[in-house]
């Protein structure tokens, strides 16, 4: 396949065979507005004789011993690393993301995370534990869970879907994923890199829609009975969708949603850390990231310090950008949501404290581009402070204890992720405690993954992750 071209069409695979399927829908870049290439539509049929194909190759990848499995991932990650730049630009192409992102983060983050946890397949065991009655016994066993189906997002394609599929993998299930319309190839790449890697056919499928379709060939798969678990990554609204039909079908679900997440940034903080940390964890890949820090709640006592310490930050992260253009989001409707939450807080009173407010079209970068902005004077009526914005896109309150700082950050419905910064690690702990979040900011494979609340349930990422993909069986015996 050429990187770049709007004739290339982007395969479905199933069974172990790339197939153009009988309609195609645009990938349209939003760096440049054009399609960058089309991908196969699957219909609901295709859909099933996914589902058909690793109900199928169950059995064998089933009892593949823990070693083999160990090697495949291994080979796949090998594969992956070798087309490092070409899979960043894949994702680029498709989502907008830049070098940074792409290219230094997210494709070598699922590298190490597919390593990992090809290297945990071996510690899967269960236990034999002792029993009350005399001439009995008892084994604990870790079976694979059967077919899974990942439905995974387009902001972070490679890391979702070696995720999604890798663990299911790894605990000896099969899979099929079913990928956002908006980054079909980025998927593709992962699936060609284990089926090169020696997966066989069957274990992996790969079946991409057009939107439209998205709902019906979701729900088929769902339903199909094959199907014995479900794992999903995206927005809340569309979380709540997928776990309503997997409640109708008695479908076990792990959900991995959205975020709106708080930086706690306490009177003794070391202040230049908190700004460049926060500049870090608000702007990068465009801020188009579940984890991504839009909630910035400072201690009155050091807030104006604290602002100052936090242009500087940004100014000096600008220097650094090799790029001369601005942040890309990924679709117009996205830009038009922010502009449109932006407007709405400095109409309320909220003050421009980094960039320059909702775009006034004055620039002629070509794509989809915003100015990262982070507002202060929020209050927590504003839709910026509540609602999830997928941008480079923070807001600043200011509280004047600790105790408040924790109250008004579990408040709201989220509670994915949240950072504490302070130079007391016994505070800093006992805060961390009482905020109600999966996790602190930092994420890497041997940490788990995932939320509580609007955020979802369930935990992807090491030991943890492995048991969502299996089933416990317990056997008895008379000796």
């Amino acid at each position: 396949m050429a990187t770049e071209s709007p004739h290339t069409v982007v395969p479905l695979l199933i069974d172990g065979k790339e197939e153009a399927g009988a309609a195609t829908f645009d990938v349209v870049s939003p760096y440049t507005g054009a399609a960058c290439w089309s991908a196969a539509a699957a219909t609901e049929r295709d859909a099933v004789r996914a589902v058909d194909a690793a109900a199928a190759a169950l059995p064998g990848w089933s009892r593949v011993k823990p070693a083999a499995r160990r090697d495949v991932l291994l080979r796949a990650a090998d594969i992956l690393e070798s087309r490092l730049e070409e899979s960043a630009a894949y994702m680029r192409a498709e989502m907008g993301a830049d070098v940074g992102a792409s290219q230094f983060f997210v494709v070598p983050l699922s590298i190490r995370m597919l390593r990992d946890v090809a290297g945990r397949i071996a510690s899967i065991c269960g236990s034999v534990p002792v029993v009350e009655d005399e001439g009995r016994s008892a084994m604990v066993l870790k079976e694979p869970v059967g077919v899974v189906l990942g439905i995974v997002p387009w902001n972070a394609p490679y890391v979702f879907g070696i995720r999604s599929a890798a663990c299911a993998l790894a605990a000896g299930n099969t899979t099929v994923l079913k990928p956002s319309e908006l980054s079909p190839r980025s998927y593709w790449a992962i699936g060609r890199a284990f089926q090169e890697a020696g997966l066989p056919p069957g274990c992996l499928n790969i079946v991409s829609c057009a939107a439209r379709d998205a709902p019906a060939v979701v729900d088929a798969m769902i339903a199909h009975p094959a199907v014995r678990k479900v794992n999903f990554t995206g927005s809340t609204a569309v979380g709540r969708k997928v776990a309503e039909s997997c409640g109708r079908n008695l479908k076990p679900c792990l959900m991995e949603l959205g975020g709106k997440n708080s930086a706690i940034v306490c009177a003794d903080a070391d202040l230049e850390l908190a700004a460049n940390s926060i500049v870090a964890g608000s702007f990068l890949n465009s801020g188009q990231i579940c984890m991504s820090t839009d909630r910035i709640i400072v201690h009155a006592s050091v807030a104006d310090r604290f602002f100052e310490a936090l242009k500087k930050a940004a100014d000096q992260a600008d220097k650094n950008d090799d790029s001369s253009e601005r942040p890309t989001l990924v679709s117009a409707a996205s830009k038009a949501r922010v502009d449109s939450i932006i407007s709405s807080a400095l109409s309320s009173g909220a003050r421009v404290l980094l960039g320059s407010g909702a775009d006034d079209g004055g620039h002629r970068e070509p794509g989809i581009r915003t100015t990262p902005t982070i507002l202060d004077r929020v209050d927590e009526t504003m839709p910026v402070w509540n609602d999830e914005t997928f941008a480079p896109l923070a807001a600043c309150m200011t509280v004047e204890d600790d105790d408040q700082a924790v109250a008004v950050a579990n408040r709201g419905g989220y509670g994915l992720s949240a950072a504490v910064f302070t130079e007391d690690l016994r505070k800093g702990l006992a805060l961390a405690r009482k905020i109600e979040s999966g996790m602190t900011i930092h994420d890497e494979p041997a940490l788990p993954h995932g939320g509580v609340k609007n955020s979802g349930w369930g935990r992807f990422n090491a030991n943890m992750g492995l048991d969502e993909f299996l089933v416990t069986k317990t056997v008895t015996w008379k000796d």
